[in-house]
């Protein structure tokens, strides 16, 4: 479970995140939406301890990410909008690498590769460097490496951009099966369809705060709209749109 309690961050005069809390359950997919700007991105960083909270704490299973990292860091797999692969690396080295990090031993590193990549389909990539691999084939390989130490919590920020239909639709099952395991999953993301087909409860932020949350139905219930986009853009408020 990651928790976040009355999150505050400021870039110099620059408001970023206002007292944001947000609870991400065992067993469910979180959505996350907002536009850009918003401060989606700089919670979820918060949230992985890559920027430092000014006000408020973050919680993954129990430990909290700014007194104890290691034992939350190593509850959580982060699979960042840029990918961040090695690209030297063969994508066995990457995952290899991680599962180093993690202080796993060789033996079950070559173990979770193994299961990996049946899992997420990428036994042909495994001995390739990822330099020149499609957006499909970056996506995979960062899901491995996020996965490697067998983590309780998913975090995926944007996974689907740039992706074509069949690598979309794989993504998607791969997290349905996730949330089946009991992960905590939380998702950024802008395409509203995936999010309408993958998560459970979702959250709405946008100038830096949490401007609305609930399962898809009961947004929709909530602003009196037949389609999520519109009532996406209701519940943001005028003064934030989608291209700001």
């Amino acid at each position: 479970m990651i928790k976040a309690t009355n999150l505050d961050k400021y870039f110099g005069e620059i408001h970023a995140v206002r007292n944001l809390s947000l609870e991400v359950p065992d067993g469910k997919i979180t959505g996350l939406l907002g536009p850009n700007g918003s401060g989606k991105s700089t919670t979820m960083r918060m949230i992985c301890g890559v920027l430092q909270t000014d006000v408020g704490s973050v919680e993954i299973d129990g430990h909290n990410v700014a007194a104890s990292p290691e034992l939350a860091k190593a509850r959580l797999g982060v699979v960042p909008d840029a990918r961040g692969l090695y690209t030297r690396l063969t994508a066995r080295e990457n995952l290899a690498y991680y599962g180093k990090l993690q202080g796993l031993h060789k033996t079950t590193i070559n173990t979770r590769i193994a299961e990996l990549a049946e899992e997420l389909g990428m036994a042909d990539l495994l001995d390739r460097k990822t330099e020149g691999f499609s957006q499909g084939q970056r996506v995979k390989v960062a899901i491995g490496r996020a996965m490697i130490a067998n983590p309780q919590n998913l975090l995926l920020d944007e996974p689907s951009n740039g992706l074509d239909v069949m690598s979309t639709r794989a993504l998607r099952e791969y997290l349905i099966a996730q949330r089946a395991a009991g992960r905590a999953v939380l998702l950024s993301t802008h395409v509203m369809q995936e999010v309408t087909a993958l998560c459970d409860h979702i959250l709405i932020v946008a100038n830096g705060q949490l401007k609305a949350q609930g399962s898809a139905d009961e947004l929709l219930s909530m602003t009196g709209h037949s389609s999520l986009e519109d009532a996406f853009v209701e519940l943001i408020g005028t003064d934030e749109g989608l291209m700001s």
